[in-house]
């Protein structure tokens, strides 16, 4: 049988000014996630659905974690193949769309890291294996939209 893995949070929210859910404007869209032992994660909505601009939203939280799963399973997969990374950012971008119904769905996420390995012969396996990460990546694999990488790679200084 194949391994199981859970995950549990609370997510409180914090957004009742005192009258609850009267009308759309009457309540702050702001909760608080919470995972045993770990910092709190402060959010709202997107502030285009009445959030604060100063706290994480959903959305950015999706991002984060595709993006987040694929840094890991590439470093995973250089540490096996005998690739040295010295630094790795990823300016991750995504598109979601609203529908006509009120709701909306993402259209499509790009991962853009910049990785930089120690030696210039490690460059082109290096960029083989982000396509190997995102086959493995449990979120990208769990999502039913693209998600695309436009990698980058450097060497490191000397």
């Amino acid at each position: 049988m194949a391994a199981q893995h859970h995950y549990k949070l609370t997510l409180n929210w914090t957004g009742n000014t005192g009258a609850g859910t009267l009308n759309y404007g009457a309540y702050e869209r702001s909760h608080t996630i919470t995972v045993k032992n770990k910092s709190d994660i402060p959010c709202s909505s997107d502030p285009a659905f009445r959030g604060d601009k100063t706290k994480h939203n959903p959305e950015e939280l999706l991002l984060a974690s595709l993006s987040s799963c694929h840094m890991l399973w590439f470093l995973h997969l250089c540490a096996d193949g005998g690739i040295v990374v010295t630094d790795y950012i990823d300016n991750a971008t995504g598109i979601m769309i609203e529908t006509s119904s009120g709701g909306g769905h993402f259209t499509e996420v790009t991962l853009n890291p910049i990785v930089t390995v120690s030696e210039t012969s490690m460059t082109e396996k290096a960029n083989e294996l982000h396509k190997k990460a995102n086959e493995l990546c449990f979120i990208a694999n769990s999502v039913n939209f693209p998600v695309r990488q436009k990698a980058t790679c450097k060497v490191t200084d000397n």
